[in-house]
């Protein structure tokens, strides 16, 4: 990987022109194409496989009148008036007359009509126009609303003496949200913070002007895809905010490597290429955890909330893109303008010092801090946060409704009238339906059901139970006593459900309990399902990447430990405004008692991919101090030290932008943004740089390393690219004459025993190198290590100028192991071997070929002008076949050879 992306990024500060100008082009392609064919989001929650969602699409089918969308009219009269008065029964009966002919009307139901029941308030000074409509609400057009509108002034001022006709309903929401010049200030924030790290405009602007070029094309793209697919409007929203976090984040990530090696002298183009192939791994990393746990989502099986996931996936998969591609191309671009200036005179520093990021001095004063005490460091921090996530308990989720739109608007004021007049459940009510296709008196069966629910707890009024035109299907609305997001209400529709049996058994008719009411139950039950799978999948994930990367143990399981820390406070500080109300006012929260059902899979899918981030930048460092220097406890402090500026400046970055949104942010995102907000700071500042030292303090030298099994069948992630730069340092090393170098070369068995120790070669090509001792030596294993076999070596190695093991599998092509225990005739299998191009062939165990004829044969192979290498216990007993450039190698008694 980070052999690739070394070529990648040098290849694009050559062709830095090239690269801009194409992601310029398809940034112009997406957008322009998102302008001409999008068809606008849909924002028609449903969830396949459900009761409710199975009886709302019956409906739509036999009963198409009451499957769409509804628009609500409410006449208010002033206290001290009726209004069931004459004149008013009067003009209402007019209105409706009017409403009848809007395009995309069904029918309206007059307040006022026969058969109608619970249309007038208890109070008698309000009346309910109710107007279902033909369509979904993606559908509606505004002449519609404008139309009814219109008639709702006419009605008032009709009925006059200071009337009011309000106009809301589903068909009124504003459910798309939008972008407010308040998301800028999350920007500038970055901004500020990038010029304090970087000291440099040309530096701090570029990830703002990637990540936004990013955004731009995922949006366009987004919007592009609902030509084949309904995509709700939350999907372009969830991808903005992740796509600028994630996209300056990682930007920052290969500009703060870039620089730091430009400031070691290193040419540009050629830092370049390494902060892509070292920074670049860990980004590819960080990006492929969140995109992994966005894709997640799918486990829920619910439609917009697997399209929200890939939205947002396709988002990061940009901002990834983009950090490896076109930001090496602006780096090449900007030169040696991004060298970090020389350091200030001591005045002028002390002058300034307070406008900068924390220095080394603040870093090893916090980590001192963090790990002079672990183990009270630990139990403070887990004992605080688990305090924190206290009120995650009482976290309940809904869908969001006219309650939760913006304050003033038309669907929120109609809504807030009809609570205060009819009661909470008229704004949330529920359908249930009945078959009736085997009744003869259909509608005295609806009018049965209908009169013993209307004696269940919990329902306020039943105001229409009638059949369809066919008389096949039998719908009764249900209004409940409490709001749709309310528990009471989950609690009726369950004892709706618990009636089916008895309504079958008694009247022979199956019934279903739906509506939007119903559909939001069931999404944010099957949501909450979800969490725990999803969960599983999100730790067993965090688990198996970083063991890989680290090789470690304990490092996975304390960073999957905090990571459920960091989840548990977001949902106890998001239940803590949201739910409970508290700080509701200052953060502009519009609705409280529920959150969007789909904020805990999202925020643990978020959340997962930057802890991760965090995890890899900070621990690698100190993981790479202590596989240098041996000393956990100083590598700790060294390894924190280093990466605290990057961290904390990424940290900060994706805070801002995060709780840039939360101010003036919709219902629906605001509570999303503010949950990761939280989230990434707690990750950040609390889990990452206090309990992850103090965790690794304790520890000491056993939070490294694991078990032998295990690391051999787990495959090394390279998400710093540690290999680029041991190849690197290797690239001159040996020359081009050497077939074999060598040096400080050891590994050891699944005990920690030594096989061999400490083996230095430099063999000439053409050489036959000779590897002998008698007993278990590790001859063999040093053949197999030598031909790329053996992989989980220490020290330097490069075979054919390969550096191994990076490169074991292309050099396994162009050499050749011989076993001849079990080769018959070793000459000719070496002779075949390089016929058929192999650069070098190795032998073990030639001193068991006895007979004539293979020994003759095994001598002229040998004396060709090629590369050997041979094993036996005494070169005396194969000194007949040995050519003259033969090189000898003898090793030493160790505990254990592995064949």
């Amino acid at each position: 990987m980070s052999s690739f992306l070394y070529r990648l990024g040098r290849s694009a500060a050559r062709l830095r022109v090239l690269v801009v100008a194409v992601w310029v082009l398809v940034l112009a392609a997406a957008g322009g194409a998102a302008v001409v064919f999008n068809h606008g989001t849909d924002d028609a929650f449903s969830i396949p496989g459900s009761e409710s969602q199975d009886a709302l699409d019956h409906l739509g089918r036999v009963f198409p009148e009451v499957s769409g969308t509804s628009a609500q009219l409410v006449l208010v009269v002033p206290d001290g008036q009726q209004v069931s008065t004459a004149s008013t029964r009067t003009a209402v009966a007019s209105a409706v007359e009017r409403i009848e002919k809007v395009d995309q009307v069904t029918t309206v139901v007059n307040p006022f009509g026969s058969g109608v029941s619970g249309a007038v308030s208890g109070d008698g000074r309000a009346a309910l126009i109710a107007v279902p409509l033909k369509v979904d609400l993606a559908q509606v057009e505004p002449s519609t609303k404008e139309h009814l509108t219109g008639i709702a002034n006419d009605l008032a001022t009709t009925v006059g003496d200071g009337a009011h006709v309000y106009t809301g309903g589903d068909a009124f929401s504003n459910k798309v949200p939008k972008l407010s010049p308040t998301e800028g200030i999350g920007l500038g924030i970055a901004l500020i913070v990038l010029l304090l790290m970087f000291r440099s405009m040309i530096a701090a602007v570029m990830p703002l002007a990637t990540a936004v070029l990013g955004v731009g094309i995922s949006v366009g793209l987004i919007y592009l895809a609902t030509v084949v697919t309904p995509i709700s409007s939350t999907a372009p929203m969830l991808a903005v905010m992740l796509g600028l976090a994630v996209g300056i984040d990682y930007a920052l990530f290969l500009l703060s490597r870039h620089r730091d090696q430009l400031a070691e002298g290193l040419d540009v183009e050629e830092s370049v290429a390494r902060a892509t192939a070292t920074a670049g791994s860990a980004v590819i990393f960080a990006g492929l955890t969140v995109v992994i746990a966005l894709l997640g989502l799918t486990v829920a099986g619910i439609p917009f909330l697997t399209t929200m996931g890939i939205a947002a996936a396709v988002a990061v998969a940009f901002a990834v893109a983009i950090a490896v591609t076109l930001i090496p191309a602006l780096m090449a671009m900007a030169g040696k303008r991004l060298r970090p200036r020389a350091p200030r005179p001591p005045k002028a520093q002390k002058a300034r010092r307070r406008l900068r990021l924390p220095k080394p001095q603040i870093a090893k004063a916090w980590v001192r801090t963090a790990t002079k005490a672990p183990l009270l460091t630990v139990v403070i921090t887990i004992v605080g946060l688990a305090v924190c996530a206290i009120p995650a308990a009482d976290l309940r989720l809904a869908l969001p409704d006219n309650g939760s739109e913006e304050e003033g608007s038309t669907a929120r004021v109609t809504y807030e009238v009809v609570s205060e007049h009819f009661g909470p459940g008229y704004n949330g009510p529920l359908i249930v339906t009945a078959d009736i296709i085997q009744s003869t008196d259909p509608v005295g069966l609806v009018n049965k059901i209908a009169a013993e629910i209307r004696t269940m707890p919990g329902v306020a009024a039943v105001p229409l139970a009638t059949p369809n035109p066919k008389g096949d299907t039998g719908i009764i609305q249900v209004v409940p006593t409490t709001a749709a997001d309310s528990a009471q209400t989950e609690d009726l529709v369950k004892r709706l459900r618990g009636q089916e049996q008895h309504f079958l058994d008694t009247y022979g008719t199956r019934t279903a309990v739906t509506g939007i009411t119903a559909v939001g139950i069931d999404v944010s039950a099957k949501l909450g399902q979800a969490l725990v799978p999803f969960g599983i999948l999100v730790v067993g994930l965090s688990l198996i990447l970083l063991a890989m990367v680290f090789r470690s143990t304990w490092v996975p399981l304390k960073a999957t430990f905090g990571y459920l820390l960091s989840v548990g406070a977001a949902f106890g500080a998001t239940s803590f405004v949201f739910q409970q109300g508290h700080l509701a006012e200052t953060l502009h929260v519009a609705h409280t008692g529920s959150v969007i059902s789909f904020l805990p899979i999202i925020l643990m899918g978020v959340l997962f991919g930057l802890a991760m981030d965090y995890e890899v930048f900070l621990v690698s460092r100190i993981r790479e101090h202590y596989v240098h220097h041996g000393d956990p406890h100083q590598a700790i402090e060294s390894g924190f030290v280093s990466a605290s500026r990057v961290v904390v400046a990424a940290a900060l970055i994706m805070f801002a932008v995060f709780a840039a949104f939360v101010p003036e942010g919709s219902a629906t995102i605001k509570p999303i943004a503010f949950s990761l907000a939280i989230g990434v700071f707690v990750d950040a500042f609390v889990v990452r740089m206090t309990l992850v030292p103090a965790v690794l303090a304790l520890l000491g030298k056993r939070a490294w390393g694991l078990p032998p099994k295990l690391d051999r069948m787990l495959p090394v992630f390279d998400a710093e690219g540690d290999s680029l730069v041991h190849e690197l340092r290797l690239a001159d090393w040996g020359g081009p004459d050497e077939v074999i170098s060598a040096h400080e070369l050891s590994l050891d068995d699944d005990r920690g025993h030594p096989i061999y120790r400490g083996v230095e070669l430099h063999v000439p090509r053409g050489t036959t190198l000779v590897l002998h001792g008698y007993g278990s030596v590790g001859k063999t294993a040093l053949l197999f290590t030598l031909a790329g076999r053996v992989t989980k070596h220490k020290g330097d190695l490069k075979v054919l100028g390969r550096v191994l093991p990076q490169h074991s599998h292309a050099l396994r092509r162009a050499v050749h192991v011989i076993r001849c225990r079990e080769v018959t005739d070793p000459g000719a299998a070496a002779a075949a071997a390089l016929a058929d191009g192999v650069e070098l062939v190795l032998l073990d165990d030639v001193d068991v070929v006895l007979r004539t004829d293979a020994r003759d044969a095994l001598r002229d192979v040998l004396a060709r002008d090629a590369s050997f290498v041979v094993s036996c216990q005494d070169p005396e007993r194969i000194r007949d076949l040995l050519p003259a450039t033969t090189q000898l190698f003898g090793q030493a008694n160790q505990p254990a050879e592995v064949h």
